[in-house]
């Protein structure tokens, strides 16, 4: 049974991305190749759109880290949060991940490499990651390909969000890791 499970998933992409296509071609209703071009068109005039806000972002991301206030910010929390389990290495990925997804994956590759792979701080980081979305950068990326500017409640939102899982993920992964 694992076996043909294992065959479903690794065959279940590839059938659907040659399939749809090749349906569409025999049913001879869409143009299909056409209809890829245009598409693939619209997605190129879409990235050009969002570079402005990409680069602005990134650069305020970095700058932020290599100026120390992100190690500043977490270590002056650190005797608020530290006792709920909450380190100053966690509290800089929970910072960073609502900001950039490759910048938070290397904090947790720092936190696994300090602590071990199998720490609590490292699993606690795996959940974060897991169960917390980059706030600001699908905002500026999807948001920003279709243009909406009022986005003040979805900023919230978010931000709630992950605080959310940041709390959840110290929670279940102290109950199931101690």
């Amino acid at each position: 049974m694992n076996g043909l499970i294992d065959a479903i998933s690794a065959s279940a992409i590839p059938v659907l991305v040659a399939g749809i296509p090749l349906y569409a071609f025999f049913r001879k209703q869409v143009p299909v190749y056409e209809v890829f071009v245009e598409g693939a068109k619209e997605g190129f005039g879409i990235a050009v759109g969002i570079i402005p806000a990409l680069v602005g972002m990134l650069v305020a991301i970095n700058m932020f880290r290599a100026s120390g206030a992100l190690d500043l910010l977490a270590s002056s929390l650190d005797p608020l949060l530290g006792d709920m389990g909450i380190t100053p290495e966690l509290l800089a990925l929970a910072i960073v991940r609502p900001l950039s997804g490759s910048g938070s994956l290397a904090l947790l590759a720092d936190i696994a490499r300090s602590s071990g792979p199998d720490s609590l701080p490292a699993r606690i980081g795996a959940t974060l990651l897991g169960s917390t979305e980059t706030t600001f950068y699908v905002i500026a990326v999807y948001f920003g390909s279709v243009g909406i500017t009022r986005f003040r409640y979805a900023v919230s939102a978010g931000l709630i969000a992950d605080l959310a899982g940041l709390v959840a993920s110290v929670l279940v992964c102290r109950w199931f890791f101690g």
